[in-house]
């Protein structure tokens, strides 16, 4: 992959560092992501294979997990799954693959989004800000408890549950179905519910949204095939039953 020439925007002075671990067997590509990060103003750590990858995520807590799919000892598809069994960190993948289906069994093992080989500097700084608002917006979230029927939301102690029973969520699924409960009976395009619950301002593929609310649909619908919450708005998108 052949880095562009456009400078990384820095973090102002006055944001915390943040930590990113980049899990990359390309030292070419892992070189020039820490450089770029660290122009960046973050703390980096790199990994050449799943292995490391995943001890050093557990050693150094990282912020966000920049994880290549194409891995030398181990599918990055299975790194991306122990990953979110042992934490919520952010997870976005780097993937050269073509196939879209790939990119969506990625969401569904737990990734929160994706970036496709070659990518842009500006692309990479954007998209983990992105997942750093998000993150520090969840330590700052409303303390008021959303519930409908069985189902509640604590934003402010980050659970779910339903039936009295604790449902581990994504920090993506979090956002969406937070955003999507504040607003009861409201309809949100996929565009919008990317903008609004994930902080992003870009096309992406409707399909990468529509994963994630079948992952919803999987832990919290009695009946994913009658949707009690998660109400499809055919040819508009989704809302949130209205009581």
């Amino acid at each position: 992959m052949q880095a562009t020439s456009s400078n990384p925007m820095p973090i102002p002075a006055n944001e915390p560092v943040a930590h990113i671990l980049v899990i990359e067997d390309e030292p070419k590509i892992a070189r020039w992501l820490a450089s770029l990060l660290e122009q960046a103003n973050f703390s980096v750590a790199t990994a050449p294979n799943g292995a490391t990858g995943l001890r050093l995520a557990e050693t150094g807590h990282p912020a966000v997990v920049l994880l290549d799919l194409m891995l030398p000892d181990m599918d990055g598809l299975d790194v991306c799954r122990i990953l979110r069994q042992r934490s919520d960190v952010l997870i976005l993948m780097l993937t050269a693959r073509i196939d879209e289906t790939d990119r969506l069994i990625g969401l569904e093992m737990g990734a929160d989004d994706y970036i496709t080989k070659p990518f842009s500097p500006r692309e990479v700084i954007a998209r983990i800000r992105a997942f750093l608002r998000r993150a520090n917006g969840m330590l700052v979230a409303e303390p008021k408890v959303l519930s409908y029927d069985t189902l509640t939301l604590n934003p402010s102690a980050r659970l779910c549950s339903v039936d009295g029973q604790a449902v581990t969520l994504t920090p993506t699924e979090f956002a969406i179905l937070e955003t999507l409960m504040r607003h009861p009976g409201i309809v949100y395009t996929r565009e919008t519910l990317i903008t609004e619950a994930l902080s992003y301002d870009y096309a992406a593929y409707e399909r990468t949204i529509d994963a994630h609310i079948r992952n919803l649909r999987r832990k919290i619908e009695r009946d994913v095939r009658d949707p009690q919450y998660i109400q499809t708005v055919f040819g508009v998108g989704y809302r949130f039953a209205e009581r």
